[in-house]
Order: structure tokens, then C-alpha cells, then sequence
């Protein structure tokens, strides 16, 4: 079911490309005619490229938004215990899966493709559903599917809390507990505010997940880092975070957090040329940043809120291999 405010921002966006195509057929008239074209005549032909706004969004909504990309990364660092040396990462962000509502066979080839990587280990970095935990009916049976090596790890983004449709208090949080329990149910192990050291031969490195913790006040902010991390005795330390505004807010004063994975910001599912308005809000919109020693990566996700097409924003499945520095 399409809501009013989807509605409302598949218009924007498309009016948002119109303008855009008009701006370029204004500047393209305008060279034009420093060549001896006539403005006026040449503008009004041009204008027909607008049509281009509809089909962009026409393939957004049926073909980027159904094919994926594997984004490989990889991260060396002298922290990276020998054991653990090309220990394969595939991170997964903002599934929505509101947003596959009648498209179960678009998610199971994602899985596929997840699978295939043949992973250590795989992370989720929040935002399961847009709204509530009845979005993973008929789909949890496909998510239960992913496997890895190390086991299947998330956390919550601020979707996660059915914040977004004006649930009573009681009602929202009876939501999170059976978002919570489902995701146990799918063999995944949610991190709140926690770690868990994975071991191998006399070597650790840390997993460490908090609950959502963001820097913008229409994002919910529950996550307790220092909590999160006490006992994590790996000699390196992966921070499963949501939202990407926590890394200037706290995770680059926290030098013992060597690599922090975030997704939430979608790249606003629309880029052009690399540029997209996300980062009118964020600062780390998308890909690989480094402080230093340490290292953020922001996933684009693999699902859609409000609007459902991304143009220039292919869902991404991320395969992050960490590398001894010697």
C-alpha cells in the first residue's frame, strides 16, 4: 500500500529531475545561441528532454531498483591479528522491507548474491522495516537463509522502533521486542549495546553493536557506546552503528573503535554523476572515509523508505576484507 507521503516524495523527486533537466536545456540554449541559434526556438525543442524525468524514474522504480552491486573493500591495518588476516566482511544496511512488499524474488536473489561471497562473517547495519515487524511476513523465511562462517549480526536503526506511524508508547515497544525476537528467530544475533569476541587460535577481534545514536533530532538516539564496549578484548574492533553521524559525534574521539560500519542515509536514492542531496544532511554519505587509523564505511542499503526507485544508487552489498599491515 502506497502512502500519501510516498506519494509526495515520488513527486518531488521526479519534479526534482524536471528542474534539473530544465536547467541544463536553459544553459545548453544559452551556449546555443552565443553560436548564432535562436534562443527562444532552441530552448522550446529542448524542453522535451524533460520526458527524460519520467523515464529516469520509470527505470529507477523498475530496473535499478531489482539489480544489486557488490562493492569490495579492503582495509590493512597492523591491528588485524595474523589469524584473522583476509577475514572476509559482508555488511548489508536498510533493508525496508516494506519496500519488498511483492518482491520476494528480488530479495532472494540479494541472499543469493550474499551467500555467494561466502562470507566470515555477516552484518546487518539496521533499519529492517520502515514501520512496523509485520513487513518480514512471508520474508523472514528468506532472510534466515544468509549464512556465514562467523554467524549473521545486526543492530537497530531508527526505523527499527516503529517511531514513524504514532504508535501508543505500549504498542511501539511491543513492536521493537517482536522485531527483536523475529530477527532471533531468522538465526540472526542483534547486538544491543554489546559485543561478542570471535576467536580464532589464540587471536580476537571484537564485534561491537549500539543501538541507534545520531546527531539529528528526527532520528532517535538510544545507543550507549562505553556500555557496548566494555569487555571487548579483540586486538581489533568493528563498531556495527547505524546511523553515520556517530562517527564525528563520538566513534573518532574513541581511538580503540578501529573500523565502523553505518548505513541509513540510502544516498537518498538518487545520484548523479557521484553527487547526490544527501549530502546536503550528511557529511559521510556513502563509501570508504578515514581518521587516522580508523575507518568508517557507509553501506547505501539494500531496500527504499518513502520513495521506492533509486537512480544512480544501485542496492549495495558490501565486502569488506580486513588485511594484516606488515
Amino acid at each position: 500500500m502506497v502512502t500519501f507521503i510516498e506519494i509526495i516524495a515520488n513527486l518531488i523527486i521526479i519534479a526534482f529531475m524536471m528542474i534539473i533537466i530544465g536547467l541544463l536545456a536553459l544553459t545548453i540554449s544559452g551556449i546555443a545561441h552565443l553560436f548564432g541559434a535562436d534562443f527562444k526556438s532552441f530552448f522550446r525543442k529542448s524542453l522535451w528532454a524533460t520526458l527524460l524525468a519520467h523515464i529516469l524514474f520509470c527505470y529507477g522504480i523498475f530496473i535499478e531498483r531489482n539489480q544489486c552491486q557488490v562493492v569490495n573493500v579492503n582495509i590493512e591495518s597492523e591491528k588485524v591479528p595474523e589469524s584473522f588476516n583476509d577475514y572476509k566482511i559482508v555488511q548489508i544496511s536498510d533493508l525496508h522491507l516494506h519496500s519488498f512488499k511483492g518482491r520476494s524474488k528480488t530479495l532472494q536473489k540479494f541472499v543469493d548474491v550474499i551467500n555467494e561471497q561466502n562470507a566470515d562473517i555477516v552484518v546487518f547495519t539496521g533499519d529492517l522495516v520502515s514501520y512496523g515487524p509485520w513487513e518480514l511476513d512471508g520474508l523472514d523465511t528468506i532472510l534466515s537463509k544468509i549464512k556465514a562462517k562467523d554467524g549473521v549480526y545486526s543492530v537497530l536503526g531508527n526505523h527499527d522502533y516503529s517511531a514513524y506511524s504514532n504508535f501508543p508508547d505500549s504498542i511501539q515497544w511491543q513492536y521493537v521486542e517482536e522485531l527483536k525476537q523475529r530477527q532471533e528467530n531468522m538465526g540472526w544475533d542483534l547486538l544491543l549495546d554489546e559485543n561478542v569476541n570471535i576467536i580464532r587460535d589464540d587471536d580476537t577481534i571484537s564485534l561491537i553493536g549500539v543501538e541507534n545514536i545520531s546527531t539529528h533530532r528526527a532520528f532517535l538516539s538510544y545507543g550507549n557506546l562505553q556500555k557496548a564496549m566494555q569487555n571487548a578484548d579483540g586486538s581489533y574492533k568493528i563498531l556495527l552503528s547505524h546511523d553515520p553521524t556517530h562517527w564525528e559525534l563520538e566513534v573518532k574521539d574513541t581511538p580503540e573503535i578501529d573500523l565502523m560500519l553505518s548505513g541509513h542515509t540510502h544516498a537518498m536514492q538518487f545520484s548523479i554523476f557521484g553527487w547526490s542531496p544527501s549530502s546536503f544532511i550528511f557529511k559521510e554519505v556513502a563509501g570508504l572515509f578515514q581518521h587516522e587509523d580508523q575507518y568508517l564505511y557507509v553501506n547505501i542499503g539494500l531496500g527504499e523508505t518513502l520513495m521506492k526507485v533509486r537512480i544512480g544508487t544501485k542496492p549495495e552489498i558490501t565486502v569488506i576484507q580486513l588485511t594484516v599491515d606488515n
